[in-house]
């Protein structure tokens, strides 16, 4: 999704809303069950990947961050002080 369509979206609803993250999983591997674990969103980074195969444009991306806000915050520290 780009950017300018989360926007899109995000404009038809009401700006006090609650923004959250849900990521739907399988319960397990080969099962039709899936569990769905929703998590507010705390952050946005900007991401870069380092696979080869893309252009600098296609590899820049957004990452919207949630979770467990001790993990969270660990996960953002490492982020920004990789060499720590």
């Amino acid at each position: 999704m780009l950017v300018r369509e989360l926007i899109d979206i995000l404009s038809d609803h009401p700006g006090d809303l609650e923004v959250e993250l849900a990521v739907v999983a399988p319960v397990e591997e080969d099962s039709d069950d899936i569990t769905v674990d929703r998590y507010p969103v705390d952050g946005v980074l900007p991401w870069e990947d380092d696979d080869a195969d893309l252009s600098a444009e296609e590899s820049r991306v957004i990452w919207l961050v949630g979770g467990d806000e001790d993990d969270v915050e660990a996960f953002l520290d490492a982020v920004e002080e990789p060499d720590a």
